[in-house]
């Protein structure tokens, strides 16, 4: 393990923190930036990824770890330096990689899930307060059997149609599970057992699309890599039919549902995972808004039958009423918004050679 702040050494008082894993992907940077500004010094923000934080992100935590939610000896190290109240558990193995290393995934997805609940049941045990724990989960989770029955189930609760295809999938349901237990079930036989030691919160996201990061890769990246790759001039081959329709997001909106969720009252929770969405495109409707923008643009359409295989098991839209009426979930862009304002602008400003055609810009 190495950290690029110096932490205070074991022994002294323990400070409050809240511990923020896999930072230096894609929601962490927004997540980091949002506590950073909101949460003022109730805690300190310790950041935790397996490989060193990029200077802007760093900026944003009081410490920063490099090192693998799989090693108990950097966990237990943790949990002798600080007192740590709330966990933001983001780090995981994606969906495309999970499924050429599918049980490297479970060991990461599960195994690191199962460290970091532990960690926060032993905190609880340690300083007797319900330690705060947000774990995002997936519409991965979802498995519709085929696309007739995705195209006539319409808005998908958070209780249907869980049986999902991909080991990624498996592993979010399998955490969400595993949250549960913690915060309802823990040590259910034991004599000194704490009751509720975890308040374990979840949001399944649908594909979340981020205008300040790269695409890595993800089953849900084909809508913005169609955008980055208009503007920067280059042609894009899409990996699945014009018709393929799953719900999206912008990442401050996932950024603005997760604090939502997080400040929620906890007496006005009756779930512990919730649905959230905001549009649900085709990738059609992606290329649409590309090819206006950047009448150059060269998109084409070529389906992977694997990752094919996966966006046809997913919803077509999510049921979110749960969200929106007990901790006032409200999405802040269609479609049309999302392109328009938030990743247009911001993607071409990475790309200064190639400019938007004038009457969309």
């Amino acid at each position: 393990m190495s950290h690029s702040n110096s932490p205070p050494p074991t022994g002294q008082q323990r400070d409050a923190a809240i511990l923020v894993t896999g930072a230096g992907g894609e929601m962490g940077h927004g997540l980091l930036s949002a506590l950073w500004s909101t949460q003022g010094r109730r805690a300190v923000i310790l950041a935790l990824d397996v490989r060193e934080l990029a200077p802007e992100i760093r900026a944003h935590c009081d410490h920063s770890f490099v090192g693998d939610i799989c090693d108990h000896a950097l966990l237990e190290r943790l949990l002798a330096m600080y007192e740590i109240t709330e966990i933001y558990h983001l780090a995981a193995l994606l969906s495309t990689r999970g499924e050429f290393a599918p049980e490297t995934a479970h060991q990461v997805n599960v195994g690191g899930t199962l460290n970091l609940l532990h960690l926060a049941a032993e905190q609880a045990r340690s300083h007797g307060r319900t330690v705060k724990f947000f774990f995002p989960s997936s519409i991965a989770v979802y498995g519709l059997p085929d696309l007739a029955s995705k195209r006539a189930a319409g808005d998908v609760g958070e209780d249907q149609h869980c049986e999902p295809h991909t080991m990624y999938g498996c592993n979010k349901l399998a955490g969400e599970h595993l949250g549960r237990y913690y915060a309802q079930h823990y040590r259910k036989l034991a004599k000194d057992r704490i009751a509720h030691p975890v308040d374990f919160r979840s949001i399944r996201f649908p594909g979340i699309i981020s205008a300040e990061t790269m695409p890595s890769g993800g089953t849900s990246d084909y809508g913005p890599e169609m955008i980055h790759a208009a503007a920067a001039g280059r042609a894009y081959c899409c990996f699945v039919r014009p018709d393929s329709r799953i719900p999206f997001m912008t990442m401050p909106e996932a950024i603005d549902s997760t604090m939502r969720l997080m400040s929620a009252p906890k007496s006005t929770l009756r779930r512990t995972v919730y649905n959230v969405a905001s549009f649900s495109p085709s990738a059609d409707d992606f290329a649409t808004l590309v090819r206006r923008a950047f009448s150059a643009s060269q998109i084409s359409f070529e389906p992977d039958l694997g990752r094919q295989s996966i966006i046809d098991s997913w919803p077509e839209s999510c049921d979110d009423a749960a969200a929106r009426a007990q901790w006032g979930w409200v999405p802040q862009h269609t479609l049309a918004t999302a392109f328009s304002d938030y990743l247009l602008p911001r993607i071409s400003s990475r790309y200064p050679q190639t400019k938007p055609d004038a009457q969309t810009a």
